[in-house]
């Protein structure tokens, strides 16, 4: 908890100007696509394997140089068309739209190739994505790859342990980064959506030390806080944002960023930011209601460009 003795570190904006001095890793003038980074997408299902797709395009438009996705093996050809960049890896799929434990294999040699994996978007079966999720983490967290955890793959805070005890508080060996907005923090948590709306500081300072991470708490204030205490706020962007498939870009985003070499802290903080900027230049085209997620990607790259110039 924090006392007098351990004082609320000050909560920085991430503003243009913090973010021109806060500059993103680049690869050199004669890099090639390691040098940008290897990002895994780890989601999709029968359902919704556009979120996968939405995710992996905000990634390379983040700059990421290879980019593999992992989806069901039901929709890994459609997946595999629609983003002719990626290579694709079909899984076998739970009877209610999850992966099964065979993922665990076929992912694994992937562990000392990427540079982030981001795990969530479009996956069903909470059940089954928690068991995969904790078989993956020890892989993950000894190979120095940076994890996004969104959607449904969060529910690994809920998860039993290898006892079987699902009361036993859930804590990361490694940092990662969580991406809940004010519903799925009270989900996670057993606080109410109106308590989390209330004091989002409080609860996302407390979140952010017991799990071990890195926790974006979306909203129009989101914050990014860690779990030493850092913390930075964003206020920006509209509610043209509050549309489906935009957490997916979103998270595409931070795990693009994460792959290049940024910190989470810094992934995320970046992420937010220009993200909340292309729904304000998509609003000044469009109109702030109507503009669709799958247009935010294409925003990223001037907005990097924009942001680094100041």
């Amino acid at each position: 908890m924090e006392t007098a003795s351990t004082p609320t570190p000050p909560c920085v904006n991430v503003d243009a100007a913090a973010l021109r001095a806060w500059p993103l890793p680049m690869p050199s003038t004669d890099g090639d696509k390691e040098q940008r980074g290897h990002v895994l997408i780890l989601g999709g299902s029968r359902e919704m394997p556009g979120a996968v797709i939405l995710a992996a395009t905000a990634a390379l438009r983040a700059g990421a140089g290879k980019l593999t996705i992992a989806t069901g093996a039901s929709v890994a050809q459609l997946v595999a068309l629609a983003l002719p960049e990626a290579r694709v890896i079909g899984l076998a799929e739970t009877e209610q739209g999850g992966f099964t434990g065979e993922a665990v294999g076929m992912l694994d040699p992937l562990a000392d190739k990427v540079n982030a994996i981001l795990i969530g978007p479009g996956m069903q079966d909470e059940a089954a994505t928690a068991a995969l999720v904790r078989a993956l983490l020890p892989r993950l967290c000894g190979s120095d790859v940076s994890v996004v955890l969104d959607a449904c793959a969060m529910a690994i805070l809920l998860s039993p342990d290898e006892d079987g005890d699902s009361e036993a508080p859930f804590r990361f060996e490694q940092p990662v980064i969580l991406t809940p907005h004010a519903g799925e923090m009270a989900h996670l948590t057993g606080q109410s959506k109106e308590d989390i709306s209330a004091a989002p500081d409080r609860h996302a300072a407390q979140a952010a030390r017991r799990w071990n991470a890195v926790v974006a708490l979306k909203g129009a204030r989101t914050l990014v806080i860690a779990a030493d205490g850092a913390r930075w706020q964003h206020e920006g962007g509209n509610v043209g944002l509050a549309i489906s498939g935009s957490g997916d870009t979103l998270a595409g985003i931070i795990a693009g960023l994460a792959a290049r070499g940024a910190s989470l802290p810094q992934a995320a903080c970046w992420g937010v930011a220009l993200h909340a900027r292309a729904g304000e230049l998509l609003a000044e085209r469009f109109g702030i209601l109507g503009y669709l997620a799958r247009e935010i990607p294409n925003e990223i790259p001037a907005l990097m460009e924009s942001f680094a110039r100041g």
